[in-house]
């Protein structure tokens, strides 16, 4: 007879299957994507999605004691691994094997509870030669299994409730959300009727001015004239009748939109209300509480505990908080990395909290909480042995992210915020639990692609704190409308600190950046049409109660942006960018206001970036200033034996200002070197003919050419080839698989 306990489990599994299947869906994806052999830099990024979604399909399999599924995920992710280090490249036989191992997790995943799953496949490196596999039992072929649905429809289930599937629901939810366009119209044709009445306000001032005047005329218009004449037939007594006409017009035209404005502000009034409850009350048939994620993680905990050696008990706080199921589907990932990380990494064996005279068992703790109306904050933290932040920055020593000598330089939080990076681990082995250096930077990711932040806080002997700021909706959120540049934007108002104005005096300089005082700390002061890198303006005065400046912060970060006003907060509907404009730098997404203009939502975590790199030639003071002559005039050589890559290149060099010249591979880069002068050279480092390393060794040994700077561009991204391409002689090595345009523009000005 089943248990309570076996009930839970099945729900908890079925939970997964919904889960999974989105995983899954990624992976066979990125499979059938590497079959097509892309380029080497795309075929990183399509391991690296790949990779990152079996790993949180193990996590996850883990979770509900799939031990099957789990171990299917770990030959998989092992395979994945090999290809990501460039020890092996996907071959044919190795992706047949993967996609038959995610047959077997299907079938695993559909296999009836009460009968034996699918046994786990032997696991053993996939990118091994056939030759190695002889005689051993690959997964068998199953047929697909039939795609499950969160939740089909169903007949009536009693008299008060139906169930329906959710995409449906979602689909309702955003036919709701588009209403809040209709609201937004209604604001803004109130607003257009309001300016309307501001012009007869001003009609009606000016016309007092002058109407003891037509008053006089009038009476000399109705005196009689002498000799008889009718002074009402000339032409300027005629003109009186027309302004006495006129004025009657008027008059009743502004009281017609006297009428008009009240009904529209009582019309905007009962739309904004049908509104607002249609969009809560279609929210709320989607709302979850918190529960329904958590109750895996004290068994996940357990059992992690359990494979370390390690004692721990989780304390969960605010389950019962409601918060909308997307938001509750995406954050379930990066909290269980977050709880993997804690013991892991945070908490200690039992017998070293002893000798630290601490308790045997650690604590974790989970709480969410109900910040504002539409900000929820999930907090992970632990008593643990705290980050070592020694051992963190000579893990990015060993992995080529930071140099000796700039890790050196790094204050705590600067060293916490590499423990978000990709490939960085301070664990000494991988493991099922870690080792990969994973798990935090999909947890940022995962944040920053809801709209909010994730923050480190920590202290050596006493444990960690991850706090998770997350808008509480997907669709909808409040926003401040700004204007820079004589253009329009939309910052998320949950990342706004301060909106202020400063004027001249409060400006100080520090190491050659301008900044102004916010709670007791200098904070950097740029404009955000430069950082935007806007058209400059046209210089202007100062405005009386100085510039407006808003203040905006993430991660522990904060900046202050001067702009030309501070418009408006309001509800905004998110309009997700499409393809090609998936990944826009500062943009986030996009939002129609109720006029029909598109306005761009920036992105916060961006816009910080780019503020940061641009250093000193963002001032607020400095807004009206071109770049210099020099940077503008610098000659660059690009080469690159890819047309689509080169013309990248030379697109992005000369938006910035520079004269670009381009080369098809690295021995008719040499050859126009030696022919004409260049500031500096940017070349791709596999070309035919001669690569970029051996091209920058004989720049280095030309006598004529030896201080020419060089930067390489590479999807080549292994320690050893960054080390190599610096012993080379090259000045910057410039990633393709993480290539953001900032990271080469800020190298280049470097440079020239």
């Amino acid at each position: 007879m089943a248990t309570k306990d076996d009930d839970f489990l099945e729900q908890l599994r079925a939970t997964f299957e919904v889960e999974a299947a989105e995983h899954l869906r990624t992976i066979a994806s990125g499979l059938l994507e590497l079959e097509k052999g892309p380029a080497p830099g795309a075929r990183q990024q399509i391991v690296e999605t790949t990779f990152r979604a079996a790993h949180s399909l193990k996590g996850a399999a883990r979770a509900v004691d799939f031990a099957e599924i789990e171990s299917l995920c770990q030959s998989m992710e092992d395979a994945l691994a090999a290809w990501k280090r460039q020890e092996a490249a996907p071959s044919s036989s190795a992706l047949d094997t993967l996609h038959r191992t995610v047959d077997a997790i299907t079938a695993a995943m559909t296999a009836p509870r009460s009968g034996a799953r699918a046994a786990a496949p032997a696991a053993y490196s996939m990118f091994d030669p056939p030759a190695r596999h002889a005689g051993v039992a690959e997964p068998a072929a199953v047929e697909p299994a039939p795609t499950a649905t969160a939740a089909q429809e169903t007949s009536l289930l009693s008299g008060a409730s139906v169930r329906i599937s959710v995409a449906r629901l979602d689909a309702r939810l955003m036919q709701a959300e588009e209403m809040l366009a209709v609201k937004l119209s209604f604001d803004q044709r109130v607003g257009d009727l309001g300016e309307l009445a501001q012009h007869f306000e001003a009609w009606r001032g000016e016309w007092a001015a002058v109407e003891a005047q037509a008053r006089m005329l009038r009476q000399q218009v109705d005196r009689p004239a002498p000799g008889g004449a009718d002074p009402r037939g000339l032409p300027w007594a005629r003109m009186l009748d027309f302004l006495d006409w006129n004025q009657e017009q008027l008059k009743s035209v502004e009281g017609r939109l006297a009428v008009l404005s009240r009904a529209a502000r009582q019309d905007r009034y009962a739309v904004g209300k049908l509104v607002d409850d249609l969009l809560d009350d279609t929210k709320s048939l989607l709302l979850q509480p918190f529960d329904t994620i958590s109750a895996s993680f004290p068994r996940l905990v357990r059992d992690l505990c359990r494979d370390r050696g390690k004692e721990a008990d989780l304390q969960i706080a605010g389950e019962h908080i409601e918060i909308d199921k997307r938001i509750l589907e995406e954050v379930k990932d990066p909290l269980i990395h977050l709880l993997r990380n804690s013991v892991d990494h945070g908490i200690e064996t039992a017998e070293e909290r002893a000798r630290r005279g601490k308790p045997a068992r650690a604590t974790i703790r989970l709480e969410v909480a109900q910040v504002s109306g539409n900000k929820i904050r999930l907090t992970v933290s632990d008593d643990g042995a705290g980050i070592d932040t020694a051992r963190v920055k000579a893990a990015a020593i060993r992995q080529g992210l930071v140099s000796a000598d700039e890790a050196a330089r790094l204050d705590d939080p600067q060293a916490y915020a590499l423990i978000f990076r990709s490939e960085l681990s301070t664990s000494p082995t991988i493991t099922r639990l870690s080792g990969r250096g994973l798990g935090l930077a999909i947890v940022q990711e995962q944040a920053g692609k809801l709209g909010g932040s994730v923050s480190v806080e920590s202290q050596i002997g006493m444990g960690t704190r991850f706090r998770i700021e997350l808008p509480a909706t997907r669709a909808t959120f409040r926003g401040v409308l700004v204007e820079a540049g004589g253009r329009l934007f939309v910052l998320p108002t949950t990342q706004v600190e301060r909106v202020a104005r400063v004027r001249p005096d409060d400006i100080r300089t520090v190491e050659g950046r301008d900044t102004i005082a916010f709670d007791g700390r200098a904070v950097a002061l740029v404009g955000l049409a430069n950082v935007l890198e806007l058209p400059p303006a046209e210089p202007g005065d100062v405005p009386p109660a100085g510039w407006p400046v808003i203040i905006l912060g993430t991660n522990g970060q904060s900046v202050a942006f001067a702009l030309d006003a501070v418009l408006d907060e309001q509800e905004i509907l998110v309009k997700p960018l499409v393809k090609p404009l998936t990944r826009v730098r500062n943009v986030a997404a996009a939002t129609v206001l109720g006029s029909g203009q598109v306005v761009p939502i920036l992105n916060v975590a961006d816009l910080l970036k780019s503020a940061r790199q641009r250093a000193g030639g963002a001032s607020v003071r400095r807004a009206g200033e071109a770049a210099p002559a020099a940077a503008r005039a610098a000659a660059i050589l690009v080469a690159e034996d890819s047309i689509t890559s080169r013309m990248l290149l030379k697109g992005i060099l000369e938006s910035a200002g520079y004269r670009v010249k381009v080369a098809v591979d690295g021995m008719e880069a040499y050859t126009m070197l030696r022919a004409e002068r260049f500031e500096l050279l940017v070349s791709d480092v596999e070309m035919p003919r001669l690569n970029g390393f051996d091209l920058t060794a004989k720049i280095r040994a030309d006598g004529k050419l030896a201080e020419l700077p060089v930067v390489l561009v590479s999807a080549l991204e292994t320690r050893e080839d960054r080390e190599r391409g610096i012993d080379a002689g090259a000045n910057a090595y410039v990633v393709k698989s993480s290539f953001d345009q900032s990271n080469l523009l800020e190298a280049v000005r470097r440079l020239v």
